[in-house]
């Protein structure tokens, strides 16, 4: 009998080193219990053969493996308490039936598993034929002790093999992540990685960064108000965080996503039917929770160079393409449109402030909505709270006084002063329905794009003031005579005809003689008014020299002249005071007629000096 048990030991022992040292087996912990199991059963004779080990943490029975397949599904609690556990434990023996523990009654033989003097399994067997009443409590002890270091082997093994698997994912996943700057990559990574190692187990990221575009990902956006401690635990201080629901049986872990500048999120692990994560997983997921807050570090820093790099370049060109020769007109269109297009604003006005502050004007290039009534109460607030606080403004949920008649309008909203020499000319407002369109990058380019701007705008209207002065008669403000032949001349090369209105303000030397040079000098500038207030903006209205004036009218038939000419003749008499009236000689010029500037002149001249003879305060005209 001896050395039939001898035999069992040896066979025992040659099966569990096959078992672990094949090539061709997967070492998979699992697997190697069933076969383990299986080695037992056949070797003993029995009938089932069940490994049992006691969770000191859920304080029960679990299966670990059984070659009984109906055991083996059972998940339910065995009647298995600690104090069971400690007898045994204190017992350094196998047990046969009969047994007083109720949990192992239906089995024939029990023998504990140990491992430094603590028992990890419980092997109990069902006897199949008598073969275990032949078997000695030596051979039954040899068993517990070669079953005890097997497992020992086997769970070391299994351990390292997946420690290299882990390791080997780990450096996988760091060299992917860290070899894109897609974030949206790297966020995938990350979860997919989880999965294949930890399949059972679920996952959620909470970012503190936008995360739109992420469709498909376990993504949340971080609360700052969120109830949940550990959450809030994990992203302030860094740490590992854990969670653990009793009554739902299972555990949370938190790990942050941390990098050198800061935390990004927090990785939320969920592990079923657990209430405690082993050392080495929380190890493997706070190392891949580093891995993905370096790599979406990474991923930022580098979508923000590539925006810096591209703010740099718009308002390099922007700035150089505002240097260059252009009107008023066009730089505010050119910069309405790059902020349109660069800040993805709905609305932008131009404001510019007059001398007294009191009143504005809005620029041409501002969006349509700044010249209607709606966007009044839009640019009263801002203009007081620029002049009020003397810097830029930057809201997110715009609420404007209850008076205004379009509380709610638009939501969004930036404005920045134009400042020149430490004077605010006036402000550039843009403005977007939806709250908070505008990030603070966003906001921070408009500065840069306006500061760079200022200048220009600065520049191009003392420019066009100057070339306004220079062409302007000072007292009248209408075109000088110089302007006026220029303009005509340029006019009979391009156009197919014109008008041309030659004025005279009537007994203009009593008016000096009787009120003197200073009222004199009203009397031309009322006059010149109403001829301001009766041309468009394509006519030319000039001083021709002392109290005479003269008006061009480009691609206007004289007919259309004579109405004019008539109006203005009614409206002087009307308008000025003390009263005067004046004279008006009308000419035209078409291109058939292959006319001259010298001749438009004459004529228009002769027709003037013929209303003044015949009685003056008339018009009086001459075609050809």
């Amino acid at each position: 009998m001896e050395l039939l048990e001898e035999r069992i030991i040896l066979n025992l022992k040659s099966r569990f080193f096959d078992l672990i040292s094949t090539e061709n087996h997967q070492l998979k912990y699992e697997s190697i219990l069933e076969e383990m199991l299986v080695i037992i059963k056949e070797l003993m004779q029995a009938e089932e053969v069940t490994l049992y080990h006691f969770d000191e943490n859920l304080q029960q029975l679990v299966v670990e493996s059984s070659t009984n397949s109906d055991v083996k599904r059972n998940l339910a609690a065995v009647n298995f308490s600690f104090k069971d556990h400690q007898e045994l434990e204190i017992c350094h023996k196998v047990y046969r039936r009969p047994f007083h523990i109720l949990a192992f009654e239906q089995y024939d033989l029990l023998i504990p598993i140990r491992n430094k003097n603590s028992i990890q399994s419980y092997l109990v067997l069902k006897e199949k034929g008598q073969f275990f009443s032949k078997l000695t409590e030596k051979v039954l002890e040899k068993l517990s002790i070669e079953c005890g270091l097997f497992l020992q082997k086997a769970q070391k093994l299994t351990k390292l093999l997946v420690e290299e698997k882990r390791y080997k994912q780990l450096f996988r996943v760091t060299e992917k992540v860290h070899s894109t700057m897609n974030m949206r990559s790297v966020l995938g990574e990350i979860i997919d990685s989880l999965h294949e190692v930890y399949p059972s187990f679920a996952y959620l990221l909470f970012l503190s960064q936008d995360h739109k575009g992420f469709e498909g990902l376990p993504i949340k956006e971080f609360n700052y108000t969120s109830k949940n401690q550990a959450i809030m635990e994990s992203y302030v201080t860094g740490t590992i965080q854990f969670e653990v629901s009793v009554t739902e049986r299972k555990a949370n872990l938190y790990a942050p996503l941390k990098g050198k500048q800061g935390v990004y999120g927090v990785l939320q692990v969920t592990s079923p039917n657990a209430l405690v994560f082993p050392k080495n997983e929380v190890e493997f997921i706070t190392l891949l929770a580093n891995t993905a807050g370096g790599a979406i570090e990474n991923a930022q820093l580098y979508e923000q160079s590539k925006r810096l790099i591209e703010d740099l370049q718009l308002i390099n060109e922007t700035s150089h393409h505002l240097n260059s020769t252009l009107r008023l007109t066009e730089t505010m269109a050119y910069m309405s449109d790059q902020i349109v297009k660069s800040l993805a604003a709905e609305e932008v006005g131009f404001i510019q402030f007059t001398l007294s502050d009191s009143s504005y004007d809005v620029q041409q290039g501002s969006t349509s909505f700044f010249l209607t009534d709606e966007a009044k109460p839009y640019i009263d607030y801002f203009k007081e709270k620029i002049l009020l606080e003397n810097d830029s403004i930057f809201i997110g949920d715009l609420k404007l006084p209850a008076d205004t008649n379009n509380p709610s309008l638009f939501k969004s909203a930036m404005a920045v002063p134009m400042n020149q020499s430490n004077v605010i000319n006036g402000f550039v407002l843009v403005l977007h329905h939806q709250s908070y369109a505008f990030s603070f990058d966003t906001f921070k380019l408009f500065l840069s794009l306006v500061h760079h701007s200022t200048l220009a705008f600065t520049n191009t209207l003392l420019r066009e003031k100057l070339e306004k002065l220079v062409v302007t008669d000072h007292l009248t403000k209408l075109y000088s005579r110089k302007y006026l032949d220029e303009q005509i001349q340029q006019s009979m090369q391009v156009d197919e005809g014109a008008t041309f209105i030659l004025i005279d303000i009537d007994n203009f030397k009593v008016v000096n003689d009787t009120y003197g040079h200073q009222i004199g000098d009203e009397v031309i500038i009322q006059v010149a008014n109403v001829i301001h207030d009766n041309i468009r903006g394509t006519d030319i209205g000039a001083r021709w020299g002392g109290e005479e004036l003269a008006i061009y009218l480009p691609r206007v038939s004289i007919d259309t002249g004579v109405m004019i000419a008539e109006r203005l003749v009614q409206r002087v008499s009307e308008a000025t005071n003390p009263t005067v009236t004046i004279s008006c000689g009308v000419t035209c010029w078409k291109r058939e007629d292959q006319d001259n500037y010298q001749n438009l002149f004459k004529r228009a001249d002769h027709a003037l000096y013929q209303a003044k003879k015949t009685g003056k305060n008339r018009v009086v005209t001459r075609p050809r």
